[in-house]
């Protein structure tokens, strides 16, 4: 029996699609994906059941260090 998650990097891996692997819950998987535009992450679960996020927005500039040090600090 396949797993959905062996299924997904199938496709994926058809298409030329570039993820990477991540373990942040320990229930799941997740699968990272960013395309142009869009960055996308998909929980795949023990039972097979996926959750998908995608974010979509431009590709601009918006700044260059000074961006970074604001950011880190909005995350604190």
């Amino acid at each position: 029996m396949d797993h959905t998650l062996f299924t997904l990097l199938e496709k994926l891996d058809a298409a030329r699609i570039h993820y990477t692997l991540g373990r942040h819950r320990s229930e799941s998987v997740l699968v990272s994906i960013a395309v142009v535009g869009q960055r996308i992450e998909i929980d795949v679960f023990r039972d097979g059941h996926m959750e998908v996020a995608r974010f979509v927005g431009h590709e601009d500039v918006e700044g260059g260090a000074e961006l970074i040090d604001s950011i880190i600090e909005l995350g604190r």
